[in-house]
């Protein structure tokens, strides 16, 4: 949590931190400033022990001050008269801007860098800055155990109630699209409308981008709609002109976030239209019986490492390779059981089953919990995935709840 930071700083010998960029889908940035609407050019600056700073465009102004945070105008640095002594050379400015902001708030030492820009002009920018500077280290943390990373694991109140609305507006998306799906009827083991006309994946993939965006949800990472075998190999997206069909499993994997982008969800259902052949009913109910036992297992204080190991352990026991014991497998279980979910859809803790992974599953974590089992040369693939909220009482507690079933009913089948 935020109120980790300085603490995290300390321990990572950081004297402060340097986020760029604008306030759109830019996490380190929005997870300070909220989803304001903020350009390129946005520096925030946050000492240890004290209170982060945002530098702002002046047209900005209103959208700064809503963060809360102190905020700085650009324009009290002059940057028309830097560009000009500059010789027009924008580099050489934004390098002069950056050392006035430095000297006056005393930075120096370890400065760890964030956010999302052009890296080309922001890197010689900072080369510059460096350069005249001796006492200056600019510092490029491993992304997983940077001092943001490690403080954004952890959710505040606030965060959380993000997460589940966002949960909510996923669950409901997922009822439309089910609700759509079963307002069709099957000829020839495909869904057609009542003009007769064959239903495609991308229809149905528009109609999800629509809905998300009628309950004030984007979804900048795309959809996962698949089908058969592209439903057995995980990150498949499904192909747009493919037919929806009836008997084959479909992987439902949506991962939307607040306009704007900030905070995600992440789930996903497995659903057979009309009916599941017997080899795929037998497969989801091992699935349905690994998540259940693992899931029930859940305690705080635990390495997140343990439970990906007794995934797998399951998972074998009832004869599925896993990458436990088979790395290079692609049939069986082929990933990993979590991620952590936040400003970013992938984020901490890590639930790798590597003995380098140190990660502690901790009290105000969100994290997903989706076993998987594919098997691409027989056409089927399962999943199921709820975002999960390690409660501080050291509860679990689904933040969007949604039904399991397997099979939609479809008419005339």
């Amino acid at each position: 949590m935020k109120s980790d930071l300085d603490r995290l700083m300390q321990e990572a010998g950081l004297d402060a931190l340097l986020v760029l960029g604008s306030g759109s889908h830019n996490a380190s940035m929005t997870y300070f400033t909220g989803r304001a609407k903020l350009s390129d050019g946005t520096l925030l600056l946050k000492r240890r022990g004290q209170a982060p700073v945002l530098f702002h465009f002046p047209m900005e102004r209103d959208e700064a001050a809503r963060t809360g945070l102190t905020t700085r105008s650009m324009n009290d640095y002059e940057p028309v008269k830097l560009l000009r002594e500059a010789g027009g050379d924008t580099v050489q400015a934004a390098a002069k801007l950056w050392s006035m902001i430095f000297d006056q708030y005393g930075v120096g030492g370890r400065v760890a860098l964030y956010g999302k820009v052009d890296l080309g002009p922001s890197f010689s920018a900072l080369n510059r800055l460096t350069a005249s500077r001796n006492s200056l280290e600019f510092v490029g943390e491993p992304s997983r155990t940077s001092v943001l990373t490690r403080a954004r694991t952890t959710k505040d109140p606030d965060e959380i109630e993000r997460i589940r609305k966002m949960g909510h507006a996923t669950a409901a998306v997922v009822g439309d699209v089910a609700e759509f799906l079963k307002s069709h009827q099957a000829k020839d083991g495909r869904l057609v409308d009542r003009q007769g006309e064959v239903l495609t994946i991308g229809q149905v993939k528009r109609k999800i981008n629509l809905w998300l965006a009628m309950r004030g949800a984007e979804n900048p990472e795309g959809t996962i709609f698949a089908i058969g075998r592209d439903a057995a190999v995980p990150h498949s997206v499904g192909q747009d002109d493919q037919p929806v069909e009836v008997g084959k499993t479909i992987i439902f994997d949506i991962f939307p976030s607040e306009a704007g982008g900030g905070y995600f969800y992440d789930f996903t259902r497995t659903w057979c239209l009309g009916y599941a052949p017997d080899q795929v009913a037998a497969l989801y109910a091992d699935l349905q019986e690994v998540y259940d036992f693992v899931y029930q297992q859940l305690k705080s204080g635990v390495p997140c490492r343990d439970y990906q190991v007794m995934t797998c352990e399951q998972f074998e026991a009832k004869g599925h390779p896993t990458v436990l014991n088979t790395p290079a497998t692609t049939d069986g279980y082929v990933h990993g059981l979590a991620h952590g979910v936040g400003l970013d859809v992938h984020e901490g803790p890590s639930f790798s089953h590597l003995e380098s992974n140190t990660d502690v599953l901790q009290p105000g974590t969100v994290f997903t919990f989706e076993p998987g089992l594919y098997y691409p040369d027989r056409g089927m693939g399962v999943r199921i995935e709820d975002t999960v909220w390690a409660r501080p009482d050291g509860g679990f507690e689904v933040l969007a709840e949604y039904p399991k079933d397997l099979v939609l009913k479809i008419p005339g089948v």
